[in-house]
């Protein structure tokens, strides 16, 4: 399918995979979507920016920058960034088409029915869009697609008018009408509100002026605080709504110049960094700001989980606003028409965002992708080759991947190591959620080609082993259809979040009915393949004792909303304290004989007992272990600690950085970033899968062991 992406200064459509329906989300044939000249713009003539540039602007991306740099290296985070900036960023956020597929959970859509959708990051210019239902919205029978398709600029303006709150009669200044404004003017107006309009286009001032302002200003010719001192009897207006666009405060403090004592000023606009006391002090002025689309905007158990917030309670949430404003426009009170000044089909959308940096720009344009809805069912372009195919495995040569979710950790481990263990595998292909990032991660790291489906990757005799970096709740599942499919798995830890699924992957291979060798399974606890693991047991192999171990992650927080708290998470213990089980297990060579935990008691909900834990281990062999995994720490200190005491003697790692020995002689190990065995892991498993290892990486009794252990302790 067609996608427009913003790179090098330039928007332009691009082939990427299409989407597949996901779970509380509807599939959308579009029809028409809208650019939103303001914000969209801003990222084009931002992407063509230089780096240097981008970094003096953004100092909040230097900041992150310079922690990928002490975590991954300089080389892996200057390449993950010159990945990011060649592969050009997805944009759009309005868009109108028809239901082609509804996801489990959404019950009230079909497929053929009219439909709009919102938000950054799902209703893109694209043809094929999944977007979550909370931000789809049914269109009136009597309203067509390219006026829906201005939704969520008609949601913006709503929100904007809902927190001035106007009253009958009230004079309210709207400063800046390119689309957002000249919208809120015309639902003032509907309000029973006088309106005047203040912009430096001439042009605009003239539309306001036929949308029903009473009084049009340009700062440029005007003098606006006279002029509506001269309108109120020296009062200034009730209400001053901002929906200008400007990096000068200055602009700010002459639109409280035009409100009145006590009155109120919304900002749905942008402006610079400054805010000065004195404009709103004196007169008492309430400053309010004015969210996007409505409650339940940036909220992910809203707009993502599809958790609708109470009628009588939240009257209008961002869903509820912009279903009124898709009404308003079909009773024929708001008519957008006027303000539609050009509309483009999808392959000519580089001319229409140059047509928006014209001199002469347009108030709004349009996309088309063509009404004709094809037969449904129908197969969508889900996989996009991005280098030529390559040919049938043979012995001896690279193990042939495929990388299912593109995200962050993928991009900064797993992809780096398979290229760099390009004589052991070659990468088949890339699956994400989002075809344009799937397509974008597949160039950049050579693989054949780019998919947005998962079966893509099951059905491709080609694919030998499947990488799992998807969300937790997903790789027990994943894991379990790729076994059957007959591919070798990596699964990113956990290996899945219930022992119902345990318990499937378990089964899967006890069931040996049918002779054959089943496919290799691993889990990706790179910790116990790290240089500083191997010379632990180096050093330990002769003891005499057992092993006394204690170990200290200090995690960092992470707020209790945050998706590894939750179920697609399953919590920070099952997700990443599974590690050191495992390390544990790999050092004593014995079986877990019990196990037992304490948590944190914090008051209030701020801090929690679930990722605050004190886990012992004693094991067969008399070995004992302790783990302290806190979410409270400091982060000035190192992320992960262990020592180990044995005949006398005290190993001490510090952060997979360093390493020392008490009484027993270590070599000497040092690294500027943490060395946590992500690249040996996979030469390990590269080994197993070409044959010149005969056992898995880990055994299946172990990897068993540690999920169980998570399970009990969590």
């Amino acid at each position: 399918m067609l996608q427009v992406l913003i790179k090098s200064g330039k928007a332009a459509p691009s082939e990427v995979p299409a989407p597949v329906v996901n779970p509380g989300c509807v599939l959308i044939k579009v029809v028409n979507s809208c650019i939103s000249a303001g914000t969209e713009l801003t990222g084009v003539q931002d992407s063509g920016k230089s780096i240097i540039r981008q970094a003096l602007e953004q100092p909040q991306k230097v900041a992150k920058a310079l922690n990928m740099m002490r975590s991954e290296g300089i080389t892996r985070t200057l390449a993950r960034i010159k990945g990011h900036f060649e592969a050009g960023s997805p944009t759009g956020y309005s868009a109108a088409g028809f239901v082609i597929g509804a996801g489990k959970g959404v019950t009230d859509l079909r497929p053929g029915d009219r439909v709009t959708a919102a938000g950054a990051g799902y209703a893109n210019h694209a043809e094929f869009i999944d977007v979550p239902r909370n931000l789809v919205m049914r269109i009136p029978d009597s309203l067509n697609f390219p006026e829906a398709s201005t939704v969520t600029l008609g949601g913006i303006a709503m929100q904007g008018v809902r927190r001035a709150a106007p009253a009958l009669g009230e004079l309210v200044v709207v400063y800046g009408v390119g689309i957002i404004g000249m919208l809120a003017l015309r639902m003032l107006v509907l309000c029973g509100a006088r309106v005047i309009a203040v912009d430096l286009d001439e042009k605009r001032l003239e539309l306001a002026r036929t949308m029903g302002a009473e009084l049009v200003l340009n700062p440029s010719k005007d003098n606006v605080l006279t002029a509506v001192k001269n309108c109120t009897d020296g009062r200034l207006a009730d209400i001053v709504i901002f929906c200008a666009s400007t990096g000068n405060s200055k602009i700010l403090t002459q639109a409280f110049a035009l409100t009145r004592r006590k009155g109120r000023l919304v900002m749905v606009g942008v402006w610079g960094k400054e805010l000065d006391r004195d404009d709103i002090y004196k007169k008492e002025i309430d400053f309010l700001i004015s969210t996007s689309y409505g409650p339940g905007r940036y909220d992910a158990d809203y707009e993502e989980s599809g958790h609708d917030y109470p009628y009588d309670y939240v009257r209008w949430t961002e869903n509820r606003n912009m279903t009124e404003y898709l009404r308003l426009m079909a009773s024929g009170r708001l008519d957008v028409k006027p303000l539609i000044h050009g509309v483009y089909d999808i392959d000519r959308a580089s001319e229409a965002y140059d047509a928006l940096q014209s001199p002469t720009k347009p108030m709004m344009v349009l996309l088309d992708y063509g009404k004709d809805l094809p037969e449904l069912p129908f197969e969508l372009p889900r996989k996009v080759f991005v280098h030529a195919p390559m040919h049938s495995r043979s012995k001896g040569s690279p193990v042939r991947v495929a990388v299912v979710g593109a995200g962050s950790y993928a991009q900064s481990m797993h992809l780096p190591n398979l290229k760099e263990l390009n004589k052991l595998f070659t990468l088949r292909a890339v699956c994400s959620r989002t075809g344009s990032n799937a397509k974008a991660v597949a160039a950049q790291y050579m693989a054949d080609y780019a998919t947005t489906d998962y079966d893509e990757v099951l059905a491709d005799k080609e694919v030998d082993l499947v990488i799992l970096c998807t969300r937790h709740h997903l790789h027990g599942p994943q894991a379990l259809v790729a076994l059957a499919a007959g591919k070798h798995v990596l699964v990113e830890k956990p290996l899945c979040l219930t022992q119902t699924q345990l318990n499937s992957l378990t089964d899967f291979y006890a069931d040996s009915a049918s002779g054959k060798e089943k496919p290799m399974l691993t889990v990706g606890f790179n910790r116990r393949f790290s240089r500083y693991a191997d010379e632990i047991r180096r050093c330990i192999a002769s003891r005499n004792t057992p092993l006394f171990l204690h170990y200290r992650m200090n995690a960092g927080y992470l707020p209790p909303d945050h998706w590894t708290h939750g179920i697609e998470g399953g919590g920070r213990i099952v997700g990443e304290a599974c590690h050191i089980i495992d390390l544990f297990r790999s050092l004593t060579g014995s079986p877990v004989l019990s196990v037992s935990a304490a948590s944190l008691h914090p008051d209030g909900h701020n801090f929690s007992g679930a990722d605050n834990k004190i886990i012992s281990l004693e094991y067969e062999d008399g070995s004992v272990g302790s783990i302290e995994y806190m979410a409270v720490g400091a982060k000035q200190i190192p992320k992960e600690f262990m020592e180990i005491h044995f005949d006398s003697k005290t190993i001490v790692m510090e952060n997979y950085q360093s390493i020392k020995g008490f009484g027993v002689r270590v070599r000497n190990l040092t690294d500027s970033i943490p060395d946590k065995g992500q690249l040996p892991m996979m030469k390990r498993i590269g080994s197993y899968l070409t044959g010149t290892e005969d056992t898995w990486p880990i055994s299946l009794l172990e990897l068993i062991e540690t999920t169980s252990i998570t399970f009990a302790v969590k």
